[in-house]
């Protein structure tokens, strides 16, 4: 093992909480205006909380600017046109702004800025061979399969049945790119999904 591999999750960790508590820091004005915006469109609370599941299976909350109305029941995943989303949510789901409390899970240790997407229970139950070895590594707000299906809402739109399209498509091309992250993992590959999750919001704005 090389130098460089071994300070790899010291050097990861650190990167992690500077950069959440300085985008917490900066990002505060924003994320006050979403806030309000979030409050004055629609009755409920301006976040809303997921369980999903995390490294070494522990169970954690994921943190999101709250995009549905408020005790939306239905499918657990969302897609194009789905009438639980407010106007604002529209908007954030779009800019991906919806995703910034999770800047808050970094900060504690519950995620990564770069990792697997944190998945529900059921799909990490019905994978579960799949996923005894994603879940040795800390999930993360974006990586390889955050960049690739950033317009997955708009794909399962097209399916006649999204939720047998996620479990039978989508999820399982997402292991294979969660596992190449996994191979991958560095600072450099950390930093390129950075630059290349930060080029994709940008062209989507």
């Amino acid at each position: 093992m090389t130098q460089a591999a071994r300070l790899y999750p010291v050097t990861k960790r650190t990167v992690d909480i500077v950069a959440a508590l300085l985008g917490l820091m900066v990002l505060s004005p924003l994320l006050a205006v979403v806030a309000a915006s979030i409050r004055l469109d629609s009755p409920g609370p301006v976040l809303f909380r997921h369980r999903r599941v995390g490294q070494g299976g522990r169970k954690f909350d994921v943190l999101k600017f709250r995009t549905m109305t408020q005790g939306s029941a239905g499918a657990q995943i969302t897609v194009g046109g789905d009438r639980r989303v407010t106007r604002v949510g529209h908007l954030l789901r779009k800019s991906k702004l919806d995703e910034l409390p999770q800047l808050w899970n970094v900060l504690v240790g519950d995620m990564s800025l770069v990792g697997p997407r944190p998945e529900v229970e059921s799909y990490v139950e019905e994978f579960a061979r799949e996923y005894a070895d994603i879940l040795k590594v800390k999930p993360g707000i974006t990586d390889f399969a955050a960049i690739e299906y950033r317009d997955e809402e708009s794909v399962l739109a097209r399916a006649a049945n999204p939720d047998l399209e996620y479990r039978r498509v989508v999820l399982p091309a997402k292991i294979v790119l969660y596992r190449r992250y996994i191979a991958e993992q560095s600072i450099r590959t950390d930093l390129s999904i950075l630059a290349r999750t930060m080029a994709a919001i940008v062209k989507r704005a």
